[in-house]
């Protein structure tokens, strides 16, 4: 068990057959790094496509695996659905170990409350993709999709892919961006003043002034081919490393 006090974050791995690269760095991180943390936060897109928890097409169940050996390991293993892999469920969670989180969580670090989530719901501006949103999180949906045989799953996820891709392109890099009243109204709303996300690719930390005190809005890394990144808190401090 790790004896460290230490809290790594990532998000937006999108890991897929197509990145193999990307796929052994996060293994290789796994084993080596976040093996000496006491918490892993997965903060939503590990994968780039899930379609069920039953599709152990490559690389789904060696990632499985390394996240199994990992909390087993001692490290606390905790993740939030992204856009991309929304449908993991309680068999994934307990194939691996990991906790699945709301799409809103807070969690303590010295003391002091931490929002942390995907990011995507605080795209306020995207209104069609906030409707889809909505639409794609009911149970009915859910059902329904879940109900496709296999491979008719796989085939839907690669034509939803392409779809994505093709409306990003129509859409403003503003429109992308997180809706800053978004963001201070939801930090208000659960208390905090600490707020770590992914989703819109654009890392970096943003300071301001919400009620009258210093805030922090962290945005993390997608990961890519040539390296990825985990922000890190130990003894109040945080950093930001690179895989």
């Amino acid at each position: 068990m790790s004896a460290s006090n230490e809290v790594l974050f990532v998000s937006d791995l999108h890991l897929s057959l197509g990145k193999p690269a990307i796929t052994q760095r996060f293994l290789n991180f796994l084993e080596q790094r976040a093996v000496r943390a006491e918490a892993l936060y997965i903060l939503g897109d590990l994968f780039d496509a899930w379609i069920g928890d039953d599709d152990n097409t490559p690389p789904n169940k060696s990632v499985k695996q390394a996240l199994r050996r990992l909390s087993d390991a001692g490290t606390a293993v905790h993740l939030l659905q992204g856009n991309r892999d929304f449908l993991l469920g309680q068999r994934f969670a307990a194939e691996t170990g990991v906790s699945l989180l709301p799409e809103y969580c807070v969690i303590e670090l010295g003391g002091q409350p931490v929002l942390l989530t995907h990011g995507d719901l605080l795209c306020s501006d995207d209104v069609a993709y906030q409707a889809f949103r909505v639409k794609s999180r009911t149970a009915e949906w859910r059902r329904n999709v879940l109900s496709k045989s296999l491979w008719l799953r796989l085939l839907a996820a690669r034509w939803y892919r392409w779809r994505s891709h093709y409306h990003k392109r129509g859409k403003t890099q503003d429109i992308m961006d997180v809706n800053q009243d978004t963001v201070r109204a939801e930090m208000r709303r659960f208390a905090c003043q600490v707020l770590i996300h992914g989703h819109t690719h654009r890392p970096a930390r943003h300071d301001f002034i919400l009620d009258e005190k210093t805030a922090t809005r962290w945005v993390l890394a997608e990961w890519r081919p040539e390296a990825g990144q985990t922000l890190c808190w130990r003894a109040g401090a945080w950093t930001v490393e690179t895989v």
